[in-house]
């Protein structure tokens, strides 16, 4: 099969269940098993992941940091939605 047919994943890795997933870095594959597999052997070699996620790289949309102002902007007026409003139960883990 030609190089041509190769697609860039992204891939995500969560160290334990509770925790956020967090960018490991990119696998070149054929389709989504092969870039599952090849996350996998490249990795998590030590053990150290309970989840991947894989996504086609063509398929991140970003938001265009030149317009971050207006994009953001209007979550300032909506104080109730920082999280120094809320207490956390002492029993949660990992927040």
């Amino acid at each position: 099969m030609s190089s041509d047919n190769w697609h860039l994943y992204e891939v995500f890795m969560r160290s334990k269940n509770g925790l956020a997933h967090k960018h490991a870095g990119s696998v070149h594959a054929q389709d989504a098993e092969t870039a599952i597999q090849s996350a996998r052997d490249l990795y998590t070699r030590r053990g150290e992941a309970s989840s991947l996620w894989i996504v086609k790289s063509n398929d991140i949309i970003a938001s265009d940091p030149s317009k971050s102002d207006e994009l953001f902007d209007p979550a300032d007026d909506k104080i109730y939605r920082h999280a120094s409003f809320y207490t956390v139960p002492d029993g949660v883990k990992n927040m």
